[in-house]
Protein backbone atom coordinates (compact mmCIF):
# COMPACT_ATOMS: atom_id res chain seq x y z
CA UNK A 1 0.00 0.00 0.00
CA UNK A 2 2.89 2.36 0.75
CA UNK A 3 6.16 2.42 -1.17
CA UNK A 4 8.71 3.25 1.50
CA UNK A 5 12.37 2.65 2.12
CA UNK A 6 12.37 -0.90 3.44
CA UNK A 7 15.59 -0.37 5.36
CA UNK A 8 14.33 2.71 7.14
CA UNK A 9 13.07 1.14 10.30
CA UNK A 10 15.97 -1.20 10.65
CA UNK A 11 17.24 1.95 12.36
CA UNK A 12 14.99 1.24 15.31
CA UNK A 13 15.72 -2.47 15.38
CA UNK A 14 18.64 -3.81 17.39
CA UNK A 15 20.83 -4.09 14.32
CA UNK A 16 23.94 -5.19 16.15
CA UNK A 17 24.60 -6.91 19.43
CA UNK A 18 27.70 -6.24 21.48
CA UNK A 19 27.84 -9.16 23.89
CA UNK A 20 29.87 -8.87 27.04
CA UNK A 21 29.91 -12.63 27.41
CA UNK A 22 32.45 -15.07 26.00
CA UNK A 23 32.22 -18.81 25.35
CA UNK A 24 28.43 -19.14 25.14
CA UNK A 25 26.98 -22.20 23.46
CA UNK A 26 23.85 -22.43 21.30
CA UNK A 27 20.72 -21.70 23.26
CA UNK A 28 17.17 -22.89 22.77
CA UNK A 29 14.37 -20.39 22.16
CA UNK A 30 11.90 -22.13 24.43
CA UNK A 31 10.54 -19.82 27.06
CA UNK A 32 10.80 -20.59 30.72
CA UNK A 33 9.04 -18.95 33.61
CA UNK A 34 10.75 -20.90 36.38
CA UNK A 35 12.34 -17.72 37.68
CA UNK A 36 9.08 -15.78 37.67
CA UNK A 37 8.23 -12.71 35.57
CA UNK A 38 10.86 -11.09 33.42
CA UNK A 39 11.64 -7.76 35.10
CA UNK A 40 12.32 -4.77 32.85
CA UNK A 41 13.74 -1.51 34.21
CA UNK A 42 13.21 1.91 32.64
CA UNK A 43 13.35 5.56 33.69
CA UNK A 44 10.28 6.26 31.53
CA UNK A 45 7.25 5.97 33.80
CA UNK A 46 3.74 6.57 32.41
CA UNK A 47 2.13 9.94 33.06
CA UNK A 48 -1.33 8.37 32.72
CA UNK A 49 -3.06 5.03 32.12
CA UNK A 50 -5.76 6.52 29.90
CA UNK A 51 -4.94 6.57 26.16
CA UNK A 52 -7.09 9.66 25.62
CA UNK A 53 -4.68 11.70 27.77
CA UNK A 54 -1.30 10.70 26.48
CA UNK A 55 1.02 11.81 23.70
CA UNK A 56 4.20 10.72 25.47
CA UNK A 57 6.10 7.67 26.67
CA UNK A 58 3.04 6.31 28.46
CA UNK A 59 2.74 4.58 25.09
CA UNK A 60 5.47 2.17 26.18
CA UNK A 61 3.02 0.57 28.58
CA UNK A 62 -0.03 1.05 26.34
CA UNK A 63 1.46 -1.01 23.50
CA UNK A 64 1.57 -4.01 25.81
CA UNK A 65 -1.81 -3.76 27.55
CA UNK A 66 -4.08 -2.17 24.93
CA UNK A 67 -4.69 -3.05 21.31
CA UNK A 68 -4.88 -0.94 18.18
CA UNK A 69 -6.42 -1.74 14.80
CA UNK A 70 -2.96 -1.76 13.26
CA UNK A 71 0.46 -2.26 14.75
CA UNK A 72 4.02 -3.36 13.94
CA UNK A 73 4.95 -7.03 14.24
CA UNK A 74 8.66 -7.58 14.76
CA UNK A 75 10.51 -6.62 11.59
CA UNK A 76 7.59 -4.76 9.99
CA UNK A 77 8.19 -1.29 8.57
CA UNK A 78 4.57 -0.47 7.74
CA UNK A 79 1.45 -0.98 9.89
CA UNK A 80 -0.05 -4.46 9.86
CA UNK A 81 -3.45 -5.65 11.17
CA UNK A 82 -3.73 -6.34 14.89
CA UNK A 83 -7.28 -5.96 16.22
CA UNK A 84 -8.22 -5.56 12.56
CA UNK A 85 -8.30 -8.46 10.13
CA UNK A 86 -7.88 -6.12 7.16
CA UNK A 87 -7.55 -2.37 6.62
CA UNK A 88 -7.29 -0.41 3.39
CA UNK A 89 -8.06 2.85 1.66
CA UNK A 90 -11.33 2.08 -0.10
CA UNK A 91 -11.12 5.01 -2.49
CA UNK A 92 -8.52 6.40 -4.86
CA UNK A 93 -8.11 9.74 -3.08
CA UNK A 94 -6.86 8.48 0.33
CA UNK A 95 -9.90 9.91 2.14
CA UNK A 96 -11.86 6.77 3.09
CA UNK A 97 -10.17 4.12 5.21
CA UNK A 98 -12.03 0.91 6.02
CA UNK A 99 -11.12 -1.72 8.60
CA UNK A 100 -12.66 -5.14 9.16
CA UNK A 101 -12.11 -6.43 12.70
CA UNK A 102 -11.05 -9.92 13.71
CA UNK A 103 -13.94 -12.07 14.83
CA UNK A 104 -14.52 -12.88 18.49
CA UNK A 105 -12.54 -10.00 19.98
CA UNK A 106 -13.02 -9.37 23.70
CA UNK A 107 -11.65 -7.00 26.30
CA UNK A 108 -9.79 -8.39 29.27
CA UNK A 109 -12.99 -8.16 31.35
CA UNK A 110 -14.87 -10.33 28.84
CA UNK A 111 -16.89 -7.54 27.23
CA UNK A 112 -17.20 -7.62 23.44
CA UNK A 113 -14.82 -5.55 21.34
CA UNK A 114 -16.64 -4.59 18.16
CA UNK A 115 -16.70 -1.75 15.64
CA UNK A 116 -18.76 0.37 18.03
CA UNK A 117 -16.00 0.13 20.64
CA UNK A 118 -13.48 1.34 18.07
CA UNK A 119 -15.64 4.32 17.15
CA UNK A 120 -16.25 5.08 20.83
CA UNK A 121 -12.52 5.06 21.58
CA UNK A 122 -11.58 7.40 18.71
CA UNK A 123 -14.52 9.75 19.27
CA UNK A 124 -13.68 9.87 22.97
CA UNK A 125 -10.15 11.13 22.27
CA UNK A 126 -11.53 14.02 20.25
CA UNK A 127 -14.34 14.80 22.69
CA UNK A 128 -12.10 14.97 25.76
CA UNK A 129 -9.45 16.82 23.73
CA UNK A 130 -6.69 16.97 26.33
CA UNK A 131 -4.31 19.89 25.83
CA UNK A 132 -1.16 18.44 24.27
CA UNK A 133 -2.95 15.10 23.98
CA UNK A 134 -3.44 12.68 21.09
CA UNK A 135 -6.40 14.49 19.53
CA UNK A 136 -3.74 16.44 17.66
CA UNK A 137 -2.98 13.30 15.66
CA UNK A 138 -6.52 13.20 14.28
CA UNK A 139 -6.58 16.48 12.41
CA UNK A 140 -7.44 14.80 9.12
CA UNK A 141 -10.34 12.77 10.56
CA UNK A 142 -13.85 13.99 9.77
CA UNK A 143 -15.98 11.21 11.27
CA UNK A 144 -16.02 7.53 12.17
CA UNK A 145 -18.81 5.33 10.81
CA UNK A 146 -19.87 1.86 11.95
CA UNK A 147 -21.29 -0.24 9.12
CA UNK A 148 -21.61 -3.56 10.95
CA UNK A 149 -20.42 -5.34 14.06
CA UNK A 150 -16.97 -5.78 12.57
CA UNK A 151 -16.59 -2.95 10.05
CA UNK A 152 -15.55 0.60 10.82
CA UNK A 153 -15.01 3.34 8.24
CA UNK A 154 -12.89 6.45 8.78
CA UNK A 155 -13.93 9.40 6.63
CA UNK A 156 -11.12 11.94 6.28
CA UNK A 157 -11.55 15.64 5.57
CA UNK A 158 -8.52 15.60 3.27
CA UNK A 159 -6.21 13.03 1.69
CA UNK A 160 -3.89 11.54 4.30
CA UNK A 161 -1.59 8.69 3.32
CA UNK A 162 -0.21 8.68 6.88
CA UNK A 163 -3.56 7.88 8.52
CA UNK A 164 -2.81 4.13 8.87
CA UNK A 165 0.32 5.11 10.79
CA UNK A 166 -1.81 7.23 13.14
CA UNK A 167 -4.15 4.28 13.78
CA UNK A 168 -1.09 2.18 14.67
CA UNK A 169 0.01 4.52 17.47
CA UNK A 170 -0.80 3.47 21.04
CA UNK A 171 -2.77 6.74 21.33
CA UNK A 172 -5.49 5.01 19.29
CA UNK A 173 -5.79 2.16 21.79
CA UNK A 174 -9.25 0.63 21.93
CA UNK A 175 -10.92 0.92 25.34
CA UNK A 176 -14.02 -0.73 26.80
CA UNK A 177 -16.99 1.68 26.43
CA UNK A 178 -18.53 0.24 29.58
CA UNK A 179 -15.47 1.15 31.65
CA UNK A 180 -14.27 4.48 30.21
CA UNK A 181 -16.47 7.59 30.37
CA UNK A 182 -17.13 9.27 27.04
CA UNK A 183 -16.36 12.82 28.15
CA UNK A 184 -13.76 12.53 30.91
CA UNK A 185 -10.57 10.66 31.75
CA UNK A 186 -10.45 7.58 33.88
CA UNK A 187 -8.86 8.52 37.20
CA UNK A 188 -7.98 5.20 38.85
CA UNK A 189 -5.21 2.71 38.08
CA UNK A 190 -7.42 0.11 36.38
CA UNK A 191 -7.05 -0.83 32.72
CA UNK A 192 -9.59 -2.57 30.51
CA UNK A 193 -7.97 -3.25 27.17
CA UNK A 194 -7.51 -6.15 24.77
CA UNK A 195 -3.72 -6.21 24.41
CA UNK A 196 -1.30 -9.11 24.87
CA UNK A 197 -1.16 -8.50 28.63
CA UNK A 198 -3.45 -7.40 31.42
CA UNK A 199 -2.31 -4.93 34.05
CA UNK A 200 -2.42 -7.02 37.22
CA UNK A 201 -1.06 -4.37 39.57
CA UNK A 202 0.23 -0.84 39.29
CA UNK A 203 2.12 1.49 41.62
CA UNK A 204 2.57 4.91 40.09
CA UNK A 205 6.22 5.71 39.48
CA UNK A 206 7.29 2.33 40.87
CA UNK A 207 6.09 -0.67 38.90
CA UNK A 208 3.55 -2.27 36.58
CA UNK A 209 2.87 -6.00 36.77
CA UNK A 210 1.72 -7.59 33.49
CA UNK A 211 0.26 -11.05 32.93
CA UNK A 212 -0.88 -12.83 29.77
CA UNK A 213 -4.33 -11.76 28.62
CA UNK A 214 -6.31 -14.92 27.96
CA UNK A 215 -8.76 -13.03 25.74
CA UNK A 216 -6.11 -11.60 23.43
CA UNK A 217 -6.46 -12.15 19.68
CA UNK A 218 -3.76 -10.46 17.60
CA UNK A 219 -0.41 -10.91 15.93
CA UNK A 220 1.77 -11.04 19.07
CA UNK A 221 3.35 -14.35 19.93
CA UNK A 222 4.05 -14.07 23.63
CA UNK A 223 7.35 -15.66 24.57
CA UNK A 224 6.73 -15.23 28.30
CA UNK A 225 3.79 -15.46 30.69
CA UNK A 226 4.43 -12.34 32.73
CA UNK A 227 6.53 -9.16 32.82
CA UNK A 228 7.09 -6.69 35.62
CA UNK A 229 8.17 -3.18 34.62
CA UNK A 230 10.06 -1.25 37.29
CA UNK A 231 10.39 2.52 37.05
CA UNK A 232 13.64 4.15 38.19
CA UNK A 233 14.58 7.77 38.81
CA UNK A 234 18.06 7.49 37.35
CA UNK A 235 20.30 5.29 35.25
CA UNK A 236 22.87 4.38 37.89
CA UNK A 237 20.25 2.96 40.26
CA UNK A 238 18.74 0.99 37.40
CA UNK A 239 22.09 -0.44 36.29
CA UNK A 240 22.95 -1.36 39.86
CA UNK A 241 19.68 -3.29 40.04
CA UNK A 242 20.60 -5.06 36.80
CA UNK A 243 24.01 -6.05 38.14
CA UNK A 244 22.39 -7.35 41.34
CA UNK A 245 19.95 -9.34 39.19
CA UNK A 246 17.01 -7.50 40.72
CA UNK A 247 15.96 -6.77 37.15
CA UNK A 248 16.62 -8.70 33.93
CA UNK A 249 16.58 -5.87 31.38
CA UNK A 250 17.40 -2.14 31.48
CA UNK A 251 15.99 0.08 28.77
CA UNK A 252 15.19 3.76 28.16
CA UNK A 253 17.21 6.16 30.27
CA UNK A 254 20.62 4.50 30.35
CA UNK A 255 23.11 7.34 30.64
CA UNK A 256 26.33 7.58 28.68
CA UNK A 257 28.68 6.65 31.52
CA UNK A 258 26.69 3.51 32.31
CA UNK A 259 26.58 2.50 28.63
CA UNK A 260 30.33 2.96 28.25
CA UNK A 261 30.92 1.08 31.49
CA UNK A 262 28.74 -1.81 30.38
CA UNK A 263 30.48 -1.96 27.01
CA UNK A 264 34.04 -1.86 28.31
CA UNK A 265 34.32 -2.87 31.92
CA UNK A 266 32.00 -5.76 32.66
CA UNK A 267 34.16 -8.18 34.62
CA UNK A 268 31.91 -11.10 35.47
CA UNK A 269 30.50 -11.69 31.98
CA UNK A 270 26.93 -11.83 33.26
CA UNK A 271 25.51 -9.01 31.11
CA UNK A 272 24.98 -8.10 27.48
CA UNK A 273 24.44 -4.75 25.80
CA UNK A 274 22.43 -4.51 22.59
CA UNK A 275 23.19 -1.46 20.47
CA UNK A 276 21.40 -0.13 17.40
CA UNK A 277 20.83 3.09 15.52
CA UNK A 278 17.70 5.01 16.41
CA UNK A 279 15.60 8.04 15.63
CA UNK A 280 15.03 9.52 19.08
CA UNK A 281 15.65 13.26 18.96
CA UNK A 282 16.26 15.88 21.64
CA UNK A 283 15.49 19.57 21.18
CA UNK A 284 14.77 22.92 22.82
CA UNK A 285 11.42 24.71 22.61
CA UNK A 286 11.13 28.51 22.82
CA UNK A 287 7.91 29.88 24.29
CA UNK A 288 6.54 32.78 22.17
CA UNK A 289 4.73 34.16 25.22
CA UNK A 290 7.99 34.88 27.04
CA UNK A 291 9.33 38.40 26.64
CA UNK A 292 12.83 37.22 25.67
CA UNK A 293 12.22 33.82 24.05
CA UNK A 294 9.65 35.44 21.78
CA UNK A 295 12.38 37.49 20.06
CA UNK A 296 13.71 35.81 16.86
CA UNK A 297 17.14 37.35 17.42
CA UNK A 298 17.43 35.74 20.87
CA UNK A 299 16.45 32.35 19.50
CA UNK A 300 18.87 32.64 16.59
CA UNK A 301 21.69 33.76 18.86
CA UNK A 302 21.15 30.64 20.98
CA UNK A 303 21.17 28.55 17.80
CA UNK A 304 24.41 30.22 16.76
CA UNK A 305 26.19 29.46 20.05
CA UNK A 306 25.05 25.93 20.90
CA UNK A 307 27.83 23.42 20.27
CA UNK A 308 26.06 20.14 19.57
CA UNK A 309 29.30 18.25 19.07
CA UNK A 310 30.46 19.18 22.56
CA UNK A 311 27.16 18.02 24.04
CA UNK A 312 27.34 14.70 22.17
CA UNK A 313 30.96 14.07 23.16
CA UNK A 314 31.33 15.57 26.64
CA UNK A 315 27.92 14.72 28.06
CA UNK A 316 26.81 11.67 26.10
CA UNK A 317 30.25 10.11 25.35
CA UNK A 318 29.32 9.83 21.66
CA UNK A 319 26.31 7.62 22.38
CA UNK A 320 24.30 10.29 20.50
CA UNK A 321 24.98 12.29 17.32
CA UNK A 322 24.65 16.05 16.70
CA UNK A 323 21.36 16.88 14.94
CA UNK A 324 20.81 19.84 12.62
CA UNK A 325 17.16 19.38 11.62
CA UNK A 326 13.98 18.18 13.29
CA UNK A 327 13.81 15.22 10.89
CA UNK A 328 16.55 12.80 11.96
CA UNK A 329 19.14 11.15 9.78
CA UNK A 330 17.82 8.02 8.08
CA UNK A 331 14.36 9.39 7.34
CA UNK A 332 13.11 10.77 4.04
CA UNK A 333 13.68 14.52 3.86
CA UNK A 334 16.44 14.79 6.49
CA UNK A 335 18.55 17.92 6.06
CA UNK A 336 21.34 19.77 7.88
CA UNK A 337 19.68 23.18 7.58
CA UNK A 338 20.68 24.48 11.02
CA UNK A 339 24.34 23.84 10.20
CA UNK A 340 23.94 25.19 6.68
CA UNK A 341 22.42 28.44 7.99
CA UNK A 342 24.41 28.97 11.18
CA UNK A 343 27.62 27.04 10.57
CA UNK A 344 29.99 26.30 13.44
CA UNK A 345 29.29 27.82 16.89
CA UNK A 346 30.34 31.48 16.93
CA UNK A 347 30.02 34.09 19.67
CA UNK A 348 30.85 36.88 17.21
CA UNK A 349 28.01 35.91 14.88
CA UNK A 350 25.61 35.58 17.82
CA UNK A 351 26.59 39.04 19.12
CA UNK A 352 26.00 40.50 15.67
CA UNK A 353 22.53 38.90 15.50
CA UNK A 354 21.58 40.45 18.84
CA UNK A 355 23.13 43.84 18.13
CA UNK A 356 21.34 44.17 14.80
CA UNK A 357 18.08 43.59 16.70
CA UNK A 358 18.98 46.36 19.19
CA UNK A 359 19.84 43.95 22.03
CA UNK A 360 23.08 44.96 23.75
CA UNK A 361 22.62 43.76 27.33
CA UNK A 362 22.99 40.17 28.57
CA UNK A 363 19.84 38.22 27.80
CA UNK A 364 18.29 36.50 30.86
CA UNK A 365 16.75 33.13 30.02
CA UNK A 366 15.37 30.38 32.23
CA UNK A 367 15.80 26.88 30.82
CA UNK A 368 13.68 24.03 32.12
CA UNK A 369 14.29 20.28 31.93
CA UNK A 370 12.66 17.18 33.37
CA UNK A 371 14.46 15.11 35.99
CA UNK A 372 13.05 11.66 35.28
CA UNK A 373 12.09 11.17 31.64
CA UNK A 374 15.10 11.14 29.32
CA UNK A 375 17.79 9.82 31.60
CA UNK A 376 20.03 11.30 34.26
CA UNK A 377 22.36 12.80 31.63
CA UNK A 378 19.72 15.46 30.99
CA UNK A 379 20.90 17.50 33.97
CA UNK A 380 24.49 17.41 32.68
CA UNK A 381 23.29 18.37 29.21
CA UNK A 382 21.54 21.49 30.47
CA UNK A 383 24.50 22.41 32.62
CA UNK A 384 26.65 22.23 29.47
CA UNK A 385 24.16 24.39 27.54
CA UNK A 386 24.24 26.93 30.38
CA UNK A 387 28.06 26.89 30.32
CA UNK A 388 28.17 27.44 26.56
CA UNK A 389 25.67 30.28 26.56
CA UNK A 390 27.16 32.11 29.54
CA UNK A 391 30.71 31.68 28.23
CA UNK A 392 29.67 33.80 25.25
CA UNK A 393 29.06 36.74 27.57
CA UNK A 394 25.69 37.26 25.88
CA UNK A 395 23.36 35.31 28.20
CA UNK A 396 22.58 34.84 31.87
CA UNK A 397 21.02 31.40 32.28
CA UNK A 398 18.92 30.03 35.12
CA UNK A 399 18.25 26.28 35.18
CA UNK A 400 15.11 24.78 36.69
CA UNK A 401 13.66 21.27 36.67
CA UNK A 402 10.66 19.18 37.64
CA UNK A 403 9.62 15.51 37.53
CA UNK A 404 7.89 14.60 34.28
CA UNK A 405 4.31 14.53 35.52
CA UNK A 406 4.39 18.13 36.78
CA UNK A 407 6.80 19.16 34.04
CA UNK A 408 4.17 18.32 31.40
CA UNK A 409 1.58 20.42 33.19
CA UNK A 410 3.99 23.35 33.30
CA UNK A 411 4.84 23.49 29.61
CA UNK A 412 1.21 22.92 28.63
CA UNK A 413 0.34 26.00 30.67
CA UNK A 414 3.09 27.99 28.98
CA UNK A 415 5.10 28.47 32.18
CA UNK A 416 8.56 27.85 30.73
CA UNK A 417 10.51 30.40 28.63
CA UNK A 418 12.69 27.66 27.13
CA UNK A 419 12.33 23.97 27.80
CA UNK A 420 13.80 20.65 26.71
CA UNK A 421 11.90 17.85 25.08
CA UNK A 422 12.70 14.50 23.58
CA UNK A 423 10.75 12.85 20.83
CA UNK A 424 10.31 9.18 20.03
CA UNK A 425 8.38 8.90 16.77
CA UNK A 426 4.71 8.01 16.70
CA UNK A 427 5.23 6.39 13.31
CA UNK A 428 8.02 6.04 10.73
CA UNK A 429 7.51 9.06 8.50
CA UNK A 430 9.06 12.56 8.35
CA UNK A 431 5.53 13.93 8.82
CA UNK A 432 5.77 12.82 12.43
CA UNK A 433 8.78 15.03 13.09
CA UNK A 434 7.06 18.15 11.74
CA UNK A 435 3.27 17.95 12.19
CA UNK A 436 3.21 17.25 15.97
CA UNK A 437 5.02 20.52 16.73
CA UNK A 438 3.13 23.03 14.59
CA UNK A 439 -0.42 24.38 14.45
CA UNK A 440 -2.82 25.57 17.11
CA UNK A 441 -2.99 22.16 18.77
CA UNK A 442 0.29 20.31 19.05
CA UNK A 443 2.23 17.94 21.25
CA UNK A 444 3.98 20.80 23.02
CA UNK A 445 0.85 22.56 24.23
CA UNK A 446 2.38 25.74 22.77
CA UNK A 447 0.58 27.02 19.66
CA UNK A 448 2.91 27.42 16.70
CA UNK A 449 1.13 28.96 13.69
CA UNK A 450 2.98 27.89 10.56
CA UNK A 451 0.41 28.33 7.79
CA UNK A 452 2.62 27.28 4.90
CA UNK A 453 3.48 24.03 6.68
CA UNK A 454 0.00 23.24 7.97
CA UNK A 455 -1.95 24.61 5.03
CA UNK A 456 0.22 23.66 2.05
CA UNK A 457 3.20 21.38 2.63
CA UNK A 458 1.72 18.79 5.00
CA UNK A 459 -1.60 18.45 3.11
CA UNK A 460 0.23 18.08 -0.18
CA UNK A 461 2.61 15.46 1.20
CA UNK A 462 -0.23 13.48 2.77
CA UNK A 463 -1.87 13.09 -0.60
CA UNK A 464 1.17 11.15 -1.81
CA UNK A 465 1.24 7.42 -1.04
CA UNK A 466 4.76 7.04 -2.40
CA UNK A 467 6.71 8.76 0.35
CA UNK A 468 9.82 9.03 -1.78
CA UNK A 469 7.98 11.81 -3.61
CA UNK A 470 7.59 14.09 -0.56
CA UNK A 471 11.26 15.02 -0.03
CA UNK A 472 10.87 18.54 -1.39
CA UNK A 473 7.88 19.31 0.84
CA UNK A 474 9.74 18.30 3.97
CA UNK A 475 12.89 20.13 2.98
CA UNK A 476 10.81 23.29 2.62
CA UNK A 477 9.09 22.67 5.96
CA UNK A 478 12.40 22.27 7.73
CA UNK A 479 13.75 25.50 6.26
CA UNK A 480 10.73 27.31 7.69
CA UNK A 481 11.51 25.82 11.12
CA UNK A 482 15.11 27.03 10.81
CA UNK A 483 14.00 30.53 9.83
CA UNK A 484 11.67 30.70 12.86
CA UNK A 485 14.14 28.98 15.24
CA UNK A 486 11.33 28.21 17.68
CA UNK A 487 12.48 24.60 17.83
CA UNK A 488 16.20 23.90 18.16
CA UNK A 489 17.29 20.29 17.46
CA UNK A 490 20.24 19.15 19.56
CA UNK A 491 20.98 15.47 19.08
CA UNK A 492 19.80 12.15 17.66
CA UNK A 493 20.06 9.11 19.86
CA UNK A 494 21.07 5.50 19.49
CA UNK A 495 19.21 2.62 21.10
CA UNK A 496 20.64 0.54 23.93
CA UNK A 497 19.16 -2.38 25.81
CA UNK A 498 21.19 -3.96 28.61
CA UNK A 499 20.16 -7.40 29.79
CA UNK A 500 21.21 -10.38 31.85
CA UNK A 501 22.90 -13.01 29.74
CA UNK A 502 19.99 -15.45 30.15
CA UNK A 503 17.54 -13.10 28.39
CA UNK A 504 16.81 -13.33 24.66
CA UNK A 505 14.55 -11.39 22.34
CA UNK A 506 15.93 -7.89 22.93
CA UNK A 507 16.99 -7.69 19.30
CA UNK A 508 13.37 -8.10 18.20
CA UNK A 509 11.73 -6.21 21.03
CA UNK A 510 11.70 -2.66 19.62
CA UNK A 511 8.98 -1.57 17.23
CA UNK A 512 9.51 1.24 14.65
CA UNK A 513 8.81 3.92 17.25
CA UNK A 514 11.34 2.22 19.59
CA UNK A 515 8.66 1.01 22.00
CA UNK A 516 9.58 -2.23 23.72
CA UNK A 517 7.36 -5.19 22.87
CA UNK A 518 7.56 -7.06 26.15
CA UNK A 519 6.21 -10.27 24.65
CA UNK A 520 9.40 -10.77 22.61
CA UNK A 521 11.53 -11.29 25.74
CA UNK A 522 12.23 -14.76 27.08
CA UNK A 523 14.69 -16.66 29.20
CA UNK A 524 17.20 -18.99 27.60
CA UNK A 525 16.58 -22.46 28.94
CA UNK A 526 19.54 -24.55 27.87
CA UNK A 527 23.23 -24.18 27.05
Amino acid sequence: MFNRNRGLWQLAAMASVSSLVAGCGILSSDSSDDKGPIVVGTTSAPSTLDPAASWDQSWELFRNIYQTLLSYPSGATTPQPDAADTCRFSDSSNTTYTCQLRSGLKFSDGHTLDARAVKYSIDRIRKINVNGGPAGLLGSLDRVQVTGDREVVFHLNKPDATFPFVLATPAMSIVDPEEYPADSLRKDDKVYGSGPYTLQAYEEGKKAELAKNGNYKGYARRENNAVTIRYFQDSSTMVSALKRQDIDVAFRGLNADDIVNLQKHNSDGALQINEGAGVEINYLVFNPKDSWASKPAVRKAVAQIIDRGAIAHKVYKDTVEPLYSMVPKGLTGHTTDFFDDFGSPSTDKARRILTEAGITERVPLTLWYTTDRYGSSTKLEFEEIKRQLEASGLFTITLKSRPWKTYVTGYQKGEYPVFGRGWFPDFPDPDNFIAPFVGKQNALGTPYPAPEITGVLLPRSRGESDRANVVSDFEQAQQILVNDARLLPLWQGKQYVAASDDISGAQQALDPSTIMLMWELYRKTSW
